[in-house]
């Protein structure tokens, strides 16, 4: 039951919109007046005005022009605040230090990625099994001049040989796949344009992978349209992509992902489709040994996830919810694939199981205690091996590899330390340190500590803290609070160099694990979405209380932040609790909550935010919706509203809408801006020059809205 009243025609040029921008304020600039339209729906008996539908329009002259004149006005503000030349040198000072990715066995060498510091994307160099005689396998840095072509995503076959690598353009989550040949890191001819949301995954036989693609769009709507019937192809290498075979497609299903993989023996091809992006999942096989074969159904409901992470013949080990909220490992008889066949390998634990891999006849566990990584080992009957050693409360990730392997690698670091890149021998368990880059700072004068806190219903959650040692409890310390809370994502303790500019400045950082993540398994992750969505602002919310209540901050130091479906959290909350914070910035968020299904990849996010069609979700979701939560002559905190305007995820005219109507409904004196990135997106891949100016811009206007005194 959604009908259209009317929609404004025609399109004014900018010129009122620029008249305006001169315009001066007691505490910053009045932004562009927007104009208003004059649509307005019908939802369920409920008319829903939407004023500025026009901005949806990313392409038209009206919206190039509005987006030049909100920039004007912004960049003007920021970058006239004093403080910006030495926060925009101190940030790329901090920023100076060697960064490693965990390294991949490629046969018998290591493959890694590098940068010096300041480059704009991180360069893949190949070197020795000891990780001597580095060489330049890509450098992305030579493939545009100003640094927004990166990589996406790459694989390499199993016989070391091809290396497949998808490039991004602009910050948009299409990718054009290439392949070149590792002995002379010369490029195939292999060009595979139009792919999104895949990897590609090898066949044993190292002569082609299999990706994931939609239809090609039209170039004219390719940021915007909606992306549906996503399909399964392989290529084999030496061919065209207009050659490649369809493996994989329902006709039926416009909203399915697909994923999709040989096992390591090359004996079955696994497929595993989503409904959307909720974590439940079914998973199909074809015995690739048997001419003809057919997929057939594993896990034919979507009552759970199932993550395949190796197998032994017909025995396949699985990580699943299914029985258990907090995760564990089943091994299937893929003769006998019925749940009364099944075996429990590594049993639910109090902790959350977050991943798993299998590394020879090692299964690497990694489990989330309260938010930060332990990792522990079993072997394939599920007999423990001991925990691998780590270096103190923080996040622990890779442990990838083959069975043939006899070694692993992993990161670790933290809020306060970027950490180091170990070596574990995946025979005795021993860890060496394998690299540290040598930095400008010294981590030692940086400290987390970990709080519980009681949300609106008597919730516990907890948050971490983290700050400059010697910190007073004075009510008066500049606090970002910084969030997430969806699509069952655990935000676990990771290094941030704009946080440590922020802590070095005299800042106090607080990131609550709020529900609507992964902490602490399926339940916790129900418990904040659809209906309960509203149980995430509220434990956002309690955390601002919390820090105000135990003197670290107070409402006029208090700041919040986030991104994507954080930046809905910060929308939401800036909306439902104007007083309470002082500064928001809110980054490429969901802000209309009523029309995100409506472009790209949007429709997938049902599984959290409901779908707006059907009544009862509508409901729901106009209650918190941000731009349908903001009142007229309300004073509302400082906000620098941030997107990109290549944002294909979560398109920028959610942030457009959501800046026009904030604008107009402020009555405060606080500054209302939106800073419009331009050949950026969803924020991957975006080069390091873009990332510096950015973080600077952010810090000077939470420094200057705080009224932080610089040390």
């Amino acid at each position: 039951m959604l009908s259209l009243i009317s929609i404004a025609a025609g399109a004014a040029l900018v010129a009122v919109i620029v008249a305006d921008q001169v315009r001066s304020h007691q505490d910053g600039p009045v932004p562009p007046t927007t104009r208003k339209g004059d649509v307005e729906e019908n939802h369920f008996g409920t008319l829903v005005p939407d004023p500025y539908r026009w901005l949806e329009d990313a392409e038209s002259d009206e919206t190039k022009g509005w987006v030049k004149a909100q920039n004007a006005v912004t960049f003007d503000y920021l970058r006239s605040i004093p403080e910006w030349h030495a926060a925009r040198k101190r940030i790329e000072e901090l920023y100076t230090f060697e960064r490693f990715g965990i390294p991949e066995i490629v046969g018998h060498h290591l493959v890694y990625t590098h940068n010096t510091g300041l480059q704009n994307q991180s360069v893949y160099l190949i070197a020795d099994k000891d990780g001597k005689n580095p060489r330049t396998l890509l450098d992305p840095n030579q493939l545009s001049t100003d640094g927004t072509v990166a990589v996406g995503s790459s694989s390499f076959s199993p016989d070391g040989k091809y290396f497949a690598y998808a490039l991004t353009k602009g910050g948009s989550d299409w990718q054009e796949w290439h392949v070149r040949d590792v002995a002379t890191a010369r490029d195939l001819s292999d060009v595979i344009p139009w792919a999104k949301f895949s990897g590609a995954a090898w066949n044993k036989a190292s002569n082609g992978f299999y990706y994931s693609a939609y239809d090609p769009p039209k170039e004219a709507e390719a940021l915007q349209a909606k992306n549906v019937f996503q399909k399964i192809y392989f290529h084999k290498i030496g061919t065209l992509a207009k050659q490649d075979v369809l493996v994989y497609e329902d006709s039926t299903q416009p909203e399915y992902f697909y994923g999709v993989g040989e096992t390591e023996d090359g004996k079955y091809l696994v497929l595993t489709q989503f409904e959307g992006t909720r974590p439940q999942s079914r998973v199909y096989i074809k015995d690739l040994g048997s001419h003809d074969a057919k997929f057939r159904p594993i896990h034919e409901k979507f009552d759970a996830a199932y993550h395949e992470i190796g197998n032994d013949g017909s025995k396949m080990y699985f990580l699943t919810d299914n029985g258990a909220t907090r995760r564990r490992i089943i091994a299937v008889d893929l003769n006998n694939p019925e749940p009364s066949h099944w075996n429990t390998v590594v049993p639910e634990a109090a902790e959350t199981l977050s991943s798993a891999s299998l590394i020879g006849t090692t299964i690497y566990a990694s489990y989330l205690k309260d938010a930060h990584s332990v990792i522990r080992r079993f072997d394939t009957k599920g007999e423990s091996l001991g925990e691998v050693a780590l270096p103190g409360l923080g996040t622990a990730s890779g442990f990838s590899g083959k069975r043939v392997d006899t070694e692993t690698f992993f990161d670790f670091n933290s809020y306060t330390d970027p950490g180091s890149i170990f070596r574990l021998d995946v025979r005795s368990g021993d860890v060496k340190e394998f690299r540290r880059p040598k930095l400008c700072f010294n981590p030692a004068e940086y400290e987390t500590k970990q709080v519980f806190y009681s949300s609106k219903d008597g919730t516990q959650v907890p948050m971490f803290i983290s700050y400059k040692k010697g910190l007073k409890l004075s009510g008066e310390n500049p606090t970002v609070l910084y969030g997430y809370g969806g699509f069952n994502v655990s935000i676990t303790p990771g290094f941030s160099v704009g946080f440590l500019q922020w802590m070095e400045a005299g800042g106090v950082v607080a990131v609550p694990n709020i529900r609507g993540g992964g902490e602490y398994g399926l339940a916790w992750y129900d418990a904040g979405r659809l209906k309960n969505k509203q149980n995430v602002f509220d434990d956002f919310i309690a955390a601002a209380e919390y820090l105000i209540k135990a003197k670290y901050t107070s409402t006029p130091r208090l700041a919040i932040r986030g991104g994507s479906n954080g930046g809905l959290l910060v929308g939401a909350c800036e909306a439902q609790r104007p007083d309470l914070f002082a500064a928001c910035v809110p980054e490429v968020g969901v802000m209309d909550v009523l029309r995100f299904h409506k472009f790209t990849i949007g429709a997938g996010w049902k599984s959290d935010y409901g779908d707006p069609e059907v009544e009862a979700d509508f409901r729901v979701a106009y209650k918190y919706s941000p731009i349908h939560n903001l009142k007229p002559n309300v004073k509302y905190p400082a906000t620098l509203v941030m997107t990109g305007d290549h944002d294909d995820r979560v398109v920028p005219a959610h942030s457009y809408k959501f800046a026009a109507t904030l604008q107009a409904a402020q009555s405060g004196r606080a500054p209302v801006l939106i800073r419009i990135e331009t050949s950026a997106g969803h924020g991957g891949g975006m080069p390091m020059s873009k990332r510096l100016d950015a973080s600077a811009d952010m810090f000077v206007f939470l420094v200057k809205n705080l009224d932080m005194k610089m040390p």
